[in-house]
């Protein structure tokens, strides 16, 4: 896998200390809530930010998963994201932080942000580890008073490592790294 990789963007050290400071930026906003927030992981990509990301936080939390699919296998957005497997914790009138992988062009949040929103949510806000603000095509509304917590902005290349994958392969990566063109073309 390493032979794959085109150079490293973020190293496992830098990651750690990034989602400590947004895990730290999280409990400031939402530590003092009555009821506790449903932070709602977007699979698979995620698993492993959302995972580090809570062990940071010392408050009551619900963790769910949703799966939204709008990649396949490949390196472009269909455009048309679906949701393949909701969410199980009723979310009516409850706080929600949605972590994901990468914000790309807008599509799936745009649809998960509507989804919840429509489920009752109170609030929804965006915990997302890769900003890639340039490739955004559609503009999304956070829910009440949702926040958008970013990791990194990411320049336009395609990346894996640290849950982020091309065709599932590369998730385990503890780094993200830019992935040679000639594995994916």
């Amino acid at each position: 896998m390493e032979c794959d990789i085109e150079r490293v963007l973020w190293s496992q050290d830098q990651i750690s200390r990034r989602v400590s400071d947004i895990a730290s930026e999280i409990s400031a906003d939402f530590h003092a809530l009555s009821s506790p927030p449903v932070f709602l992981g977007v699979a698979t990509g995620a698993f492993l930010f959302l995972a580090d990301l809570v062990r940071h936080l010392s408050f009551p939390l619900t963790v769910d998963f949703v799966r939204a699919q709008s990649y396949g296998s490949g390196t472009e957005s269909n455009g048309a994201p679906s949701i393949s497997l909701d969410l199980k914790i009723d979310i009516k009138g409850k706080h929600v932080i949605v972590v994901e992988d990468i914000v790309d062009t807008g599509n799936t949040l745009f649809c998960l942000i509507a989804h919840l929103e429509a489920k009752g949510a109170s609030s929804v806000s965006v915990c997302a580890f890769l900003d890639k603000p340039s490739r955004r095509k559609v503009q999304f509304e956070l829910v009440g008073k949702g926040k958008f917590y970013r990791g990194f902005e990411c320049p336009d290349y395609f990346v894996v490592g640290y849950g982020m994958d091309f065709a599932e392969q590369y998730r385990n990566l503890p780094y993200v790294g830019v992935l040679k063109p000639e594995v994916y073309n």
